[in-house]
């Protein structure tokens, strides 16, 4: 994510005219008033680029291979910085108390050995597999799995704003496709005055119809965003666990507006730790705090709508089980996936362990994929929006027929 000084203009105009170019042409949308058990669903997509170290996130202190392979950066449950214990095997870093804390109260899941279908080695690639939902890279990159899942629910009351949210300076492939949605990014540029606003909307109501329904639209989530409480500026710079925050707290304050968005999807930069990815502290340690961070300003902000509001964390691979010469790690395969939120079943760890003895790495090198991260994904979608199996297999992971969704995730 590009950083950003504040979001002190809780949404951007010119953003949200960008990024919502098709606005006009969306005149029924899902409200999901009637979603799954009658809740009114929230989910969020966010995504680690550049490979997070699952070995790490969540250490498997159980496996006595671990130790061997990790030497100086490998995690403890004693010491002066402890690993958070989860289930006498698996330890969360200990960079993550409130991760911890949502998993003890039944909140927080751990998915472990998990991966998608993509099997080398390359950010783009990967990230593009991730986003699009499609088995191969060469597949069509037009749209993402999470825009075609706002195509398939079931159309529901006419409300006023598209129910998907990309936050970011550009909407990330896993929003792209026809379903609209809305981009947010916390500015820079300083505020324009509603008098000038309402006068531009003036002017393309007569020149230029289409731009002039989408700035109307975005002048709506202004309104929304403001109501809820994100017209002040927040003047505070602090680098990686900071702009994680300020992004998590503006997303979720437009995610629990009554007539906001309902599935929203996020992106923190920086996970690649080719070196000096350090242990209990360093570089990763900082990173994975911002990420607790983040996800503490969602529980926060979302404290109305938290019990129907599920957060998937993901990245494109895994890393190396075996750190390298420049105390690092390199590209990997099957790392951790989260889901955190108040509909989650947690307080467990979901792995079909397979080991970390030479002989059970996959190709020698990296944790092997045991689970499929679209098995996860359509477990949500089947759990929290109703959503067919065939319409997964079929529509939003297209191919994926073999793939079952992972059932009782869902709280």
């Amino acid at each position: 994510m590009v950083p950003h000084d504040h979001f002190s203009r809780a949404v951007s105009r010119r953003s949200l005219i960008a990024a919502s170019g098709g606005l006009f042409a969306w005149s029924f949308i899902p409200r999901f008033a009637h979603a799954a058990q009658g809740r009114d669903p929230r989910f969020i997509t966010i995504i680690l680029r550049g490979a997070m170290d699952g070995l790490s996130a969540v250490a498997p202190v159980g496996d006595p291979d671990y130790v061997v392979l990790r030497d100086s950066i490998a995690l403890s449950v004693t010491g002066d910085k402890p690993a958070l214990p989860l289930d006498g095997f698996f330890a969360l870093h200990p960079a993550m108390p409130q991760l911890a804390r949502l998993y003890q109260a039944g909140q927080a899941l751990v998915v472990h050995a998990v991966a998608t279908p993509y099997r080398d080695r390359s950010h783009f690639d990967g990230q593009d597999c991730l986003e699009s939902g499609y088995e191969t890279v060469a597949a069509n990159l037009d749209s993402g799995w999470l825009n075609r899942t706002l195509q398939s629910l079931p159309k529901g009351e006419r409300v006023a704003l598209p129910s998907g949210l990309g936050v970011g300076s550009i909407t990330p492939l896993i929003l792209r496709g026809p379903a609209p949605v809305l981009g947010w990014a916390p500015p820079s540029l300083p505020k324009a005055s509603d008098d000038f606003a309402a006068r531009v909307a003036e002017l393309y109501a007569i020149r230029d119809r289409p731009l002039y329904d989408a700035l109307t639209e975005g002048l709506k989530i202004d309104a929304i965003a403001a109501k809820a409480g994100m017209g002040d500026a927040l003047k505070a710079r602090g680098g990686e666990i900071e702009q994680m925050k300020i992004a998590a707290t503006g997303a979720a304050r437009l995610l629990a507006t009554e007539d906001g968005p309902r599935i929203a999807s996020l992106s923190f930069n920086g996970w690649d730790t080719h070196a000096n990815e350090g242990g209990a502290t360093g570089r990763l340690a900082q990173l994975l705090g911002g990420l607790d961070a983040a996800v503490l300003a969602f529980e926060q902000a979302m404290k109305p709508v938290w019990k129907d509001t599920t957060i998937l964390v993901v990245t494109e691979f895994g890393r190396t089980a075996k750190i390298n010469g420049t105390v690092g790690t390199d590209h990997g395969t099957a790392t951790v996936a989260f889901l955190i939120g108040g509909a989650v079943k947690g307080g467990r760890v979901i792995a079909d362990w397979p080991g970390l003895k030479p002989a059970n790495l996959f190709e020698g090198r990296d944790l092997a994929p045991t689970t499929d991260l679209r098995a996860v994904v359509k477990g949500v979608l089947a759990d929290q929006w109703g959503l067919s199996a065939a319409v997964m297999a079929e529509r939003i992971f297209p191919g994926s027929a073999s793939v079952s969704p992972l059932r009782g995730l869902m709280a």
